[in-house]
């Protein structure tokens, strides 16, 4: 009887198990990271950037992990001693491990952008260029990560990036539905342009209301499943650095002649003088290239400062040529063809720092922004030290001068007017995520990365496995007691 009864249980408990539902199991998507050197002219930063394998539409979404600024200055300075722009990335690549699980770090793709500083000595010195690049991918490759290349970015694509970058940060391409749980595309999308301004060259990236003519490659993007065509042009030698050595050359090859040693500079303070060697403006092809007379001496000249408001606008106006547009108003400076700025648009990098300091708000009518400019570059040069002791004494005097630039690029050359003014928001990060182009060419590489399968398993429907346990040791109990019985 007892072997009935255990044979009755056994055979019971196979068909409870037989019927039990088995249905596929979707485990968690595992995390992705990705680590990109952003390599400009006067630094270099690094940014590690982590997402889901599982993609929303073909675009990783992805959040900033770690930013490292690079002691020193960009990699474009070590033209002379190529190893040293690799050991200087060395700290930041300590720092980028610490964050990365152990399992994860051989996987992880590392890149190297370098921007308008290498464009420019690749200009001046292509075999330099390439032995500063060589080093730094050396010293990548002696790292536990997947070294993808560091390379020369064009000035179209780090417009371009820099604006997928803005655009993801304020949600402009996808946001996060609590009612649905998933990623959907915002109604009436608000696409913002981007405005950057760095040592050596400006972009700016905008979805025009037209079509326009001419677009690059580069400007053509399918993110979360849809695709944006915008126009992005990048400016070499109309960054914040090689305007003022072009305006201090200007000034010496105009109004002293390479004759004296002395030469006024509306921009500088009063009171402030500067000594420059002409031999430094034959350093960058933004100089050099203009006036061969700077090559027939190595003079040092003082630069004197006169706080002329309006003298330092008309200098700065003279860098621009702005004739070769003719009446056409589709068209910046040099000849080149934009169509007409609309929409928002974020100003960054050295838009920002320098309205910072100023201590120009959003929402300033252009009228407000122009009085404070001028009364700022009259002011002495002993106000101005003493009023601002922990500014750089080196960037200080130099205010002035790029308040106005930003003001002639801005107004002048792009186009903005008191009403498009409002429409220009100053900002350098937006959450906890800095603005520039590597999130977005992390963003556009994504794309290129297979999105993983689901890893399913064969699992059963909790509730009825749980129902056939408790019945197995229910019939196992009885089981024994009829047994002992």
């Amino acid at each position: 009887a007892a072997t009935v009864g255990a044979l009755v249980a056994l055979s019971i408990v196979a068909l409870v198990l037989s019927l039990v539902k088995i249905e596929d199991v979707t485990l968690p998507p595992t995390v992705k990271y990705g680590m990109v050197f952003d390599a400009g002219s006067s630094h270099t930063s690094l940014f590690v950037y982590e997402w889901d394998s599982d993609k929303e539409n073909d675009t990783g979404v992805v959040s900033q992990t770690l930013s490292c600024d690079v002691q020193g200055q960009g990699i474009s300075s070590y033209a002379n001693n190529p190893t040293k722009a690799g050991d200087s990335l060395r700290e930041c690549l300590d720092k980028a491990l610490k964050v990365v699980p152990a399992a994860k770090q051989r996987d992880i793709p590392a890149y190297l952008g370098a921007t308008a500083g290498m464009r420019l000595l690749r200009e001046q010195n292509s075999s330099a260029a390439d032995q500063v690049l060589a080093e730094v991918a050396k010293t990548m490759q002696e790292y536990p990560v997947a070294f993808k290349g560091a390379r020369i970015l064009t000035g179209e694509e780090e417009g371009a990036y820099g604006w997928i970058t803005i655009n993801y940060l304020l949600d402009s391409f996808t946001k996060y539905s609590p009612k649905a749980r998933t990623w959907v595309r915002p109604e009436a999308a608000n696409i913002f342009g981007a405005l950057d301004l760095g040592g050596a060259s400006t972009q700016i990236s905008f979805m025009p209301e037209s079509s326009a003519v001419n677009w690059n490659e580069a400007s053509k993007f399918m993110l979360y499943g849809y695709d944006y065509n915008i126009y992005t042009h990048s400016y070499l030698c109309y960054g914040q650095n090689e305007m003022l050595k072009r305006l201090a050359k200007e000034l010496i090859v105009v109004r002293g002649e390479l004759g004296g040693t002395r030469v006024d500079h509306p921009c500088y303070p009063k009171d402030y003088n500067e000594t420059v060697s002409l031999s430094s403006f034959r350093t960058s092809p933004c100089t050099n290239r203009s006036d061969a007379r700077l090559t027939l001496s190595d003079r040092n000249v003082t630069l004197e400062g006169r706080g002329n408001a309006s003298g330092c606008l008309a200098a700065i106006k003279k860098l621009f040529n702005f004739s070769a547009c003719g009446q056409s108003q589709d068209c910046t400076f040099d000849g080149v063809y934009q169509p007409p700025v609309s929409g928002h648009f974020i100003a960054f990098s050295a838009f920002y720092y320098n309205f910072k300091f100023l201590n120009l708000t959003e929402g300033q009518s252009l009228a407000a922004v122009r009085e404070t400019v001028e009364h700022f570059c009259t002011r002495s040069w002993e106000d101005l030290s003493s009023s601002y002791p922990e500014e750089n004494p080196e960037r200080l005097p130099k205010y002035c001068a790029n308040a106005n630039y930003i003001l002639t690029l801005l107004l002048d050359a792009y186009k903005f007017n008191e009403t498009s003014w409002n429409n220009i928001f100053f900002q350098m990060k937006a959450g906890s995520a800095s603005i520039g182009w590597t999130l977005g060419y992390m963003l556009n590489l994504t794309n290129m990365i297979p999105a993983e399968a689901l890893a399913r398993v064969k699992g059963h429907v909790p509730s009825l496995w749980a129902a056939a346990v408790t019945f197995i040791i229910l019939t196992l109990a009885l089981g024994l007691v009829a047994l002992l019985l």
